[in-house]
């Protein structure tokens, strides 16, 4: 071989030889991480190559343990990192998924929820989860504008979308006004119509507050998720066109599933 052909066989096998070096490299650096971390990359890596898609559910902590040669307690550490990234979701019962876009919740002056997953053309509902009449919370009562010792009713229930349970909710209205509302409302699974029914067939959102915080074991077990993972809680107040106070509302959405937004309306 002459000199000019030996140049030239080097300088093709520079490529191979730089690529191989930055995959050695890059294998030393994987190794240098907990083998969770590792797993965490490897999913990450599935998630942004399409080989697992949005609403994807991912094998099972056992199938996983086999494919990486850890024990299933590695395995979940990467999962749960996964969820804190807010990459992937777990379902109790059901198992891990990849993320979906979370559904756009605007919160104005008419606020109602049922409109809102209509305009996204997804199907939801209420579900009822109990109702009654009681003695309200002082916040609730100063809320309503209620006398002390006035009771309130007390509804319980939690929204759907396509078949997922996104919140919970504690709605309270003054029980004096609306007689018999708890019946009204298993009946229309719905604040607007059970309202239309005594009358009031518009109300505004007078306030609305959010915060995040943990959830009560009630609460994580409608959501279908972990008391360790925040929710947005919202408290809201309701008004019929006069100002006068119809519903005063607790909301616990689910993070993942729930972006609110707050419209500025003239």
């Amino acid at each position: 071989m002459t000199p000019t052909q030996t140049a030239a066989a080097d300088d093709a096998a520079a490529p191979t030889s730089t690529a191989a070096l930055a995959s050695a490299e890059a294998a030393q650096r994987d190794a240098a991480l907990p083998l969770w971390q590792q797993i965490e990359n490897a999913l990450l890596k599935d998630i942004r190559s399409g080989a697992l898609s949005e609403g994807d559910k991912l094998p099972s902590a056992f199938d996983l343990a086999k494919r990486f040669g850890v024990n299933r307690h590695t395995v979940r550490r990467a999962i749960e990192a996964l969820e804190e990234r807010g990459v992937l979701r777990t379902e109790t019962g059901r198992g891990s998924f990849v993320q979906e876009h979370p559904y756009h919740y605007p919160i104005g002056r008419r606020t109602r929820f049922g409109k809102a997953m209509h305009d996204l053309n997804v199907e939801s509902r209420y579900r009822l989860i109990e109702a009654g009449v009681q003695t309200p919370t002082r916040l609730v009562a100063r809320s309503l504008g209620l006398i002390s010792g006035e009771r309130a009713h007390r509804v319980v229930y939690s929204s759907e979308v396509e078949g997922r349970t996104v919140d919970h909710s504690e709605a309270w209205f003054p029980a004096s006004r609306f007689p018999g509302l708890d019946r009204v409302f298993a009946e229309q699974l719905s604040v607007t119509r059970t309202l239309a029914e005594f009358g009031v067939r518009d109300y505004l959102r007078k306030h609305t507050s959010v915060m995040a915080r943990l959830p009560g074991a009630e609460v994580a077990r409608v959501l279908g998720q972990s008391t360790r993972r925040p929710v947005l809680c919202v408290h809201s107040l309701n008004v019929d066109p006069q100002g006068v106070p119809v519903q005063f509302g607790v909301t616990s959405f689910a993070g993942d599933w729930v972006q609110l937004m707050v419209m500025t309306e003239p």
